[in-house]
């Protein structure tokens, strides 16, 4: 019943993220930031798990205190999440008929 589910993607946080990128061609990290409600380093560390899995990309722009970040999802991502949201869907519809 829980088969499709990946674990990656499943935690909370980079659930959250994934949703973001699925719906933006890209974000930075002060936006996904505000928007998680999460410390820096916790960002840091889920993003990086992410990217890590191939589930999305980071570009890196200035240096010092102007430096940025920005995430995309890549296809295997996009993929990813969307087999997850199904299965989400289908463990879901399962329980209520069930």
């Amino acid at each position: 019943m829980i088969s499709g589910l990946d674990p990656v993607i499943h935690a909370p946080k980079r659930l959250a993220a994934m949703a973001i990128l699925a719906n933006a061609p890209t974000a930075s990290f002060r936006f996904l930031r505000e928007q998680l409600d999460i410390a820096e380093s916790d960002l840091s560390k889920q993003m990086s798990t992410l990217e890590s899995s191939g589930y999305v990309t980071s570009v890196k722009g200035g240096r010092g205190k102007g430096a940025s970040t920005t995430y995309k999802m890549t296809n295997a991502g996009q993929q990813a999440y969307e087999a997850h949201c199904a299965a989400l869907r289908a463990l879901i519809d399962g329980a209520l008929s069930g």
